[in-house]
This record gives C-alpha cells, sequence and structure tokens, in this order.
C-alpha cells in the first residue's frame, strides 16, 4: 500500500518554522531552532476528555531526521486505526524507539560543526563509547532512568571524578535530545540524580603542571642550545614564549609577521577562542630563522613532511635529558613566577601574555587593549634572562618601567 500527502522529502528538509500537516491528522513540527518531528492527531472513539467532548490528542511520532515521511505515514495509519477501534494510542502503539547509542551517535554528527576541533568531538563520543556504551548502549532510549545512568556513573564517580562528571553531562544532553525528537518523557533521570544528591560530594584535588624553578631554567636552555633535534628548538620556542603545546606545535609561517616582530596564534588554535599576539624577541626569532629554509608548512616540521612534531616530542626530550618533575606545561608557570616574583610585572601584564583573560566580562568589554608593547617589554627582559644574558637585563623593575 502506498501511502501519500501533501509533503515532500523536499519539503520536509526545507520548510520554516510551524505546523505543515500532510493530510489525515499528520503534522511536521518545525521548531524555531530549526529541530524537525512528527506529530499526530487522532480522535480515540468512545472516548471523551475532562470536559465531556471527544478525546482528541496529539502523540509525538520521532524526529525527522530519524523517522522518514513514509514512516511518520505508517506510523500516523496505525494510530489512526487504533483510535477508531477505541483503542488509545498512547498505551498499544509499537513504536520503533532507537536505542541510547543510536541517539548517541546521530547527536556527535549533528555537532560536529560545533566542536572546537576534531580531537575534542572524538573525547565526547569516546566517554560515552567507554563508559555508558557498554551498560545502556543497546537499550530503548524511552526506558533508561535513574537506575540505569547509576549503573554508568557510580564505578567511576569518586575514582575519576572529572570523567564522570563529564559523561553525565553528555548522558543529560543524549537523553535531552531524545526527548526533543518524541522518543521520551518526563524529567530528566540525570538531573533528577543531581537534585536528589544520590551520589556523593567529591572534592576535586587541584592538580597543577609540575614546573621547573626559575632559578634552574637559564642552564636547561643552555643545555637545550646545544641539540640539534627539532623538538629541542621547539622546547626552547616553547620556554621562551610562555605558550601552550599545541599552540607551538601547530604553528604555521603565515601567523609570523617577521617585519613587526609577531606571531599571531589565529582564536582556533587558542583555548580561549581569540586570537592571541605574541611579542617575538631577538632570541626566538634566532630559533626559527633558520628553519625556513625546510619551506615546510609548520614552523616544527614532524618527520612527516608538511606535518608537526608530535605533541610528545617535547615531553619525551624531558625524559631523554632525565629531567624530572618537569612538564612541557609546566614552563608557563615558572613564566609567571618569574614575571612576579623577579620582574615585578603587572598582573594583568602578566597574565596576558599567557593569553588569559583579566578580570570581568564587564571590565573586558571597556579594557580592550591586549597590552602588546608592555608585554613585548616583558618577554625581551625574559628572554634575556633565560638565554643567560644576565649583563643585559635592566634592572628596573617592569611595573616601573611601564
Amino acid at each position: 500500500m502506498v501511502l501519500s500527502g501533501k509533503l515532500t522529502k523536499k519539503l520536509v528538509e526545507n520548510l520554516g518554522a510551524g505546523r505543515h500537516g500532510d493530510g489525515s491528522g499528520l503534522y511536521l513540527v518545525v521548531d524555531p531552532s530549526g529541530a524537525r518531528r512528527w506529530i499526530v492527531r487522532v480522535v480515540v472513539k468512545g472516548q471523551k476528555n475532562k470536559k465531556g467532548a471527544p478525546l482528541r490528542t496529539d502523540f509525538g511520532l520521532g524526529g525527522a531526521d530519524i523517522v522518514t515521511l513514509n514512516q511518520a505515514r505508517e506510523r500516523a495509519l496505525e494510530y489512526r486505526r487504533m483510535a477508531k477501534q477505541g483503542l488509545n494510542p498512547r498505551f498499544n502503539a509499537r513504536q520503533e524507539v532507537p536505542t541510547f547509542e543510536e541517539v548517541a551517535q546521530q547527536v556527535h554528527i549533528d555537532r560536529m560543526p560545533t566542536w572546537k576541533n576534531a580531537k575534542h568531538g572524538q573525547q565526547w563520543i569516546n566517554t560515552l563509547r567507554d563508559y555508558a556504551f557498554p551498560k545502556i548502549g543497546r537499550m530503548p532510549i524511552d526506558s533508561i532512568d535513574q537506575p540505569e545512568v547509576m549503573m554508568c556513573l557510580a564505578p567511576i564517580w569518586t575514582e575519576k571524578h572529572e570523567t564522570a562528571k563529564r559523561l553525565a553531562q553528555r548522558i543529560k544532553t543524549v537523553l535531552d535530545v531524545a526527548r526533543s525528537k518524541g522518543f521520551r518523557s518526563g524529567e530528566n533521570p540525570v538531573t533528577a540524580i543531581k537534585d536528589a544528591q544520590a551520589l556523593p560530594k567529591v572534592k576535586a584535588k587541584v592538580k597543577h603542571h609540575k614546573a621547573m624553578h626559575w632559578k634552574d631554567v637559564p642552564a636547561f636552555y643552555a643545555d637545550l642550545k646545544t641539540r640539534k633535534a627539532m623538538a629541542a628548538k621547539a622546547l626552547m620556542f616553547t620556554c621562551l614564549t610562555g605558550s601552550r603545546t599545541s599552540e607551538v606545535l601547530g604553528l604555521c609561517w603565515k601567523e609570523i609577521d617577521f617585519d613587526l616582530q609577531l606571531w599571531i596564534c589565529p582564536a582556533e588554535r587558542m583555548k580561549g577562542g581569540e586570537d592571541h599576539r605574541i611579542p617575538l624577541t631577538d632570541e626566538m626569532l634566532a630559533i626559527i630563522e633558520p628553519l625556513r629554509a625546510m619551506k615546510s608548512d609548520y614552523v616544527f616540521e614532524g618527520q612527516k613532511r608538511h606535518k608537526p612534531l608530535s605533541n610528545m616530542s617535547m615531553l619525551m626530550l624531558l625524559r631523554r635529558m632525565d629531567v624530572e618533575g618537569v612538564t612541557v606545561h609546566g614552563f608557563r608557570s615558572t613564566f609567571r613566577d618569574w614575571a612576579g616574583e623577579v620582574a615585578s610585572a603587572p598582573r594583568e601584564v602578566a597574565e596576558m601574555s599567557l593569553a588569559h583573560r583579566v578580570g570581568s566580562n564587564v571590565e573586558r568589554a571597556y579594557a580592550r587593549s591586549d597590552l602588546l608593547e608592555k608585554r613585548r617589554m616583558l618577554m625581551e627582559r625574559w628572554s634575556l634572562y633565560v638565554s643567560g644574558s644576565q649583563s643585559e637585563v635592566i634592572k628596573l623593575p617592569l611595573k616601573q618601567q611601564i
């Protein structure tokens, strides 16, 4: 039997916000957000509402991205047949409800354009894959309640608390999406668990990246200078700029203005999602200028042509140098300690040098300068100190210079 109506596949994909009828009580509902779902309106024979009128009810048939037009028409026909026989579809319909994993995978695909980068998107689905799918992945999405969510969260709540919190948020998102598509109803069980405080409070332990003391940096830097490996050059540049590992290893030549001695790291590669200008000192330029001869896309090219170094390359170098208890990221903390203790740099200058946001949203709205020239002075002093040019370091505290 071929079912037909007013809507077409193209209309289903392109119609704007509103309720669009296909005929025989079937409607496509398009929310202002663009989400699309099917509903069918039926009158149940012999049943009355509270006012004594015929019982007319809308039933959700699922999201239009999962339920096709033909499937919606078939389900609508099934609901109308039941209603004609005096059966309430709410209690008698056999819906094809997707599993938790099916909905989660669709949510992941739908949100791919919104991820900051591919790695973040993969981490999102990997958390569910590792801790939720083995326990509730094959369950119908409408059968998941507090006990099922607790099965996923409880085993790792104290041992891997940060992971468990991310897992809870991602399960909640999947269940919320399922509800918006008509596959669930009622309160989200993740919210209910949180409100009931069903899981114990865990005091988060702050873990700082292990850092080298600023007094030890010049000797360490001198050792790095004797090494020819690309990882050594990248680590020298990282120490001097106070930048994150990903920012340094992803550095492309097009981001550098040699005339202005400036590196502009684009927003998509910054943790804060905003462009960051890094002043380049003579010592920094001395590291990277010889690398231009390689004519690579990346400043710090790895083993593969036009590909950057591995994100583990600098850490492995530290291990080969027998530098214990230090991480690459920790050099940002080293710089910050030096800036405060030795250079007496104003807080906002030191923090902006690390691409940290300073002040409230209101304060940042009025103070729009990134203090580039003041940061350049600070980075010049840091470069001179790290490279061992002690005699050239200006003795006057930076806060008095600016």
